[in-house]
C-alpha cells in the first residue's frame, strides 16, 4: 500500500482521463487525500472523497495565490475565464467543507510570497499589505483547524520564517499538521518538528540537484516524514516535464528508501501509517 498524502485529482488536468487514473491507483493499492485550494476544488476533492470512500480523502482550504485575482491555471481548471477572481476567506463556507467526515486537513493554507513579490508589479507598500492579509486568512486556517479538530496542511513559499512566527502567535492545533512539499534546511525543519508538524516531499526531491532534499530526509525522525506528488505537478523522475499524477507517489517513496538506505517496503509502510496517524484515516 502507497498514500499520496497531497495531489489535486478533482483539477481540470485530469478531466479527460481521471476515472481511468483512479482505477490505475486501485489496481496498484494506491489512497490518496485530494487537496483543496479554493472553494470549488475544496468541494471538488470533497465529491471524490465520497464518490471513492475506500481510497480517497480531501483537504479543504484557501490557497494564498488565491487571494489576489491572476491568470487561470490551465492545470487548476480547464475552463473558464482567463482571469480568475479574488477569493475572500469566508469562514462559515469552510467551516461547513471543514466538518464533512471525509474532510481530514485544513488546507492547503499558508503563505506564499515567491508569486507574490514577482508576478504582480506591486510596489513594497502593497507587497506588505498583501503579506499581511496572506498572514490574516492563514491564522483563519489554524483557528478552523483547532475548531474542528483537524490538522493542518501548510503551503509555503519564500516564507518559512513568517510561516513559523504565525503558527507561534496563534498557536499550535492539537491535531497538528504537514508542510505540504518542503524544501527548507534541516534547521527550518528542526523548527517544524518541535512544533509538532511532520514534513511530506515530492517528486523534486528525485531531481539531479536535489543533494540538499537528501539532506533533510536522511536526518528527519522517520516517524515525522510522508510522501506526496503535488500532482500535476512536479513530476519525478524519468517523467520530469510531463503531467504528474498520484501513481508517481512510488517514485518519491522509493527515493526516500534509497536516501535514508533503508528497503521500500520499509519506506511504504513508514510513510503511510504515518499518514494514517496524522490524518486518522479510517
Amino acid at each position: 500500500m502507497l498514500i499520496d498524502i497531497h495531489a489535486h485529482l478533482q483539477f481540470g488536468a485530469y478531466d479527460a482521463d481521471r476515472e481511468a487514473i483512479i482505477q490505475q491507483c486501485a489496481e496498484q493499492d494506491i489512497f490518496v487525500i485530494n487537496v483543496g485550494t479554493n472553494r470549488q476544488t475544496s468541494q471538488d476533492a470533497l465529491v471524490l472523497a465520497h464518490r471513492y470512500p475506500e481510497r480517497f480523502w480531501a483537504a479543504v482550504g484557501l490557497h494564498p495565490t488565491h487571494l489576489i485575482s491572476s491568470p487561470r491555471d490551465p492545470d487548476e481548471s480547464a475552463s473558464g475565464s482567463d482571469i480568475v477572481p479574488a477569493e475572500e476567506f469566508q469562514c462559515a463556507v469552510y467551516q461547513e467543507l471543514a466538518r464533512d467526515e471525509k474532510t481530514v486537513g485544513i488546507g492547503e493554507c499558508g503563505l506564499d510570497y515567491f508569486h507574490l513579490e514577482r508576478n504582480y508589479g506591486f510596489s513594497p507598500e502593497q507587497i506588505a499589505q498583501e503579506k499581511e492579509r496572506q498572514q490574516e486568512v492563514f491564522a483563519a486556517h489554524i483557528r478552523l483547524a483547532k475548531e474542528v479538530g483537524k490538522p493542518l496542511v501548510i503551503h509555503c513559499r519564500d516564507a518559512y520564517g513568517d510561516v513559523l512566527a504565525v503558527v507561534r502567535r496563534e498557536g499550535m492545533p492539537a491535531a497538528g499538521g504537514d508542510v505540504h512539499f518542503f524544501a527548507g534546511d534541516m534547521q527550518t525543519a528542526q523548527q517544524f518538528l518541535d512544533l509538532g508538524f511532520s514534513l511530506s516531499f515530492t517528486g523534486a526531491i528525485t531531481f539531479k540537484n536535489a543533494a540538499a532534499y537528501a539532506d533533510v530526509i536522511r536526518s528527519l525522525p522517520l516517524d515525522r516524514l510522508m510522501a506526496e506528488t503535488d500532482a500535476p505537478y512536479v513530476a519525478p523522475e524519468p517523467f520530469r516535464g510531463t503531467r504528474n499524477t498520484p501513481l508517481y507517489v512510488r517514485q518519491v517513496v522509493e527515493k526516500i528508501a534509497a536516501i535514508r538506505n533503508i528497503s521500500f517496503d520499509e519506506a511504504a509502510l513508514a510513510t503511510f501509517t504515518n499518514a494514517k496517524k496524522l490524518f486518522k484515516l479510517g
